[in-house]
């Protein structure tokens, strides 16, 4: 429930500042920066953080947990919805201008039919990362199965604790397959499919009551009935952070000014380590996830079981979100970046491998064909046909996933596993929130800095 009020929240907000954000829909370029850099500032600061903050200002419960789902999710999904919009074909926004309509008519009627499939697939997927996202929230107090998990390792009930973990993965792993059907059954429900090169805007086209258009009709009567049962049963008052907005405003304004008084000679070893955590963590993880990625690959993998056995890795792997996987390796070879590193690592074996399958799934199949029909061997196909046709996507991935996991390296100080979260939590915790507002910032610097080379990297290389 947290993860899909979180989703729904980011999706409210991400609306309207993905058209704010869209340079082919902004109303000044002065607009379309600030927009732009506010959402880059929700991706940078980790939910974590957010929820820390929101169960500071409104308490121990399920609303700080889907308050910080949220914002944290606009930087993603904003994003990806201002992407598609500056995407979108300018013929239908010019023919509903021709008819005399104004600003809203045009973007309501010209531009939100070509985007809407490409929303709904964000939004499904932005569901199943808040899933993993959620149960790691009640580390900190936000709500969740992490607070009953929390509470059996503080306690050393290592079996407990083994039992919800076993349930996590069970929940997530049922989420990863519905999400499947869902983007199958809702994006793509004709046999046709649509046709490479032009947007899909069948979800406006349609007949009325056609199969399609009814399967799209009741999935949306059962989100919103999701939604209005979750707040009942979770005993929200939507209108609450308005009425604690004195609360939340105190709390993110102690953060200011930021002061590094008591932490001088810490935090540049904490920046370094945090970022030592997330290279090493990616050349491990890369190392090892390459070869699953290979052999889930439907194409190229050698044998029907091996394919099958790579794919429930990466399944089982992604399930296990990564501060469960430091807590475990904490308590295998103890506090430090280390387990932080090795959390991270086993991490990108899902992650990685995941995007390296699917990379290699979607190359042309002409020279792989040639290559088979020489006589080459499984390692000649891989080495002539797949490795260099998906060498630019694999570098651009691995690049992304150092990004990802530095991001990600900010917040596991929070079990003990290094990094500068462990001085972000620690100056919460002793109410030191000036620092807190310095480390926030600092954070925010090293994910806007990577995000900025990576993205250079991706586009010079790959």
């Amino acid at each position: 429930m947290m993860a899909l009020l979180g989703t729904v929240l980011a999706t409210i907000i991400s609306v309207p500042l993905a058209f704010l954000a869209a340079a082919n829909t902004t109303p000044h370029p002065l607009v379309h920066r600030g927009a732009r850099m506010l959402i880059t500032m929700c991706r940078a600061v980790p939910d974590l953080v957010f929820a820390v903050l929101f169960v500071r200002a409104l308490g121990i419960g399920v609303l700080p947990g889907i308050l910080a789902l949220g914002l944290h999710s606009v930087g993603m999904m904003a994003k990806l919805f201002a992407d598609a919009i500056e995407q979108s074909e300018a013929g239908p926004r010019e023919a509903v201008r021709a008819t005399g309509a104004g600003r809203m008519g045009e973007l309501i009627m010209g531009v939100l039919p070509q985007v809407i499939p490409a929303w709904l697939g964000t939004f499904i997927y932005r569901i199943d990362i808040n899933l993993r996202t959620s149960v790691v929230l009640g580390f900190v107090g936000a709500g969740g199965i992490g607070f009953a998990l929390q509470d059996s390792l503080r306690g050393l009930m290592y079996e407990s604790a083994m039992g919800i973990v076993l349930i996590i993965l069970v929940a997530i792993a049922a989420m990863e397959v519905a999400s499947i059907g869902l983007r199958r059954t809702l994006l793509n429900p004709s046999s046709s499919g649509p046709t490479p090169g032009i947007p899909d805007v069948s979800s406006a086209l349609l007949p009325p009551w056609s199969g399609d258009r009814r399967t799209r009709a009741i999935a949306g009567f059962l989100l919103l009935g999701a939604v209005i049962y979750s707040l009942i049963h979770l005993r929200i008052n939507p209108l609450v952070p308005i009425t604690s907005f004195g609360e939340l405003a105190g709390v993110f304004g102690r953060l200011f000014p930021p002061s590094i008084t008591g932490a001088e000679e810490l935090l540049l070893p904490a920046v370094v380590e945090t970022l030592a955590i997330g290279l090493v963590a990616t050349v491990i993880g890369a190392l090892l996830a390459i070869p699953v990625g290979i052999l889930a690959a439907s194409n190229i993998s050698p044998a029907r079981p091996v394919f099958a056995a790579a794919r429930m890795l990466i399944l089982v792997v992604r399930a296990i979100p990564e501060l469960i996987l430091a807590v475990v390796f904490v308590a295998a070879i103890g506090l430090g970046p280390m387990a932080g590193a090795m959390a991270l690592a086993v991490g990108t074996i899902g992650f990685l491998g995941k995007l390296v399958a699917d990379s290699i799934e979607e190359i042309p199949v002409g020279p792989l064909e040639a290559v088979r029909a020489v006589g080459g061997s499984w390692w000649d196909q891989l080495c002539n046909a797949v490795i260099p046709q998906a060498l630019p996507q694999l570098i651009g991935h691995w690049m992304y996933m150092l990004d990802v996991n530095i991001r990600t390296s900010t917040v596991l100080g929070v079990v003990g596993a290094g990094g500068i979260g462990f001085l972000l939590m620690e100056s919460i915790r002793t109410l030191n929130f000036n620092l807190a507002g310095t480390i926030i910032l600092l954070i925010f610097a090293i994910v806007f800095m990577i995000e900025r080379i990576s993205a250079w990297i991706r586009k010079h290389v790959a």
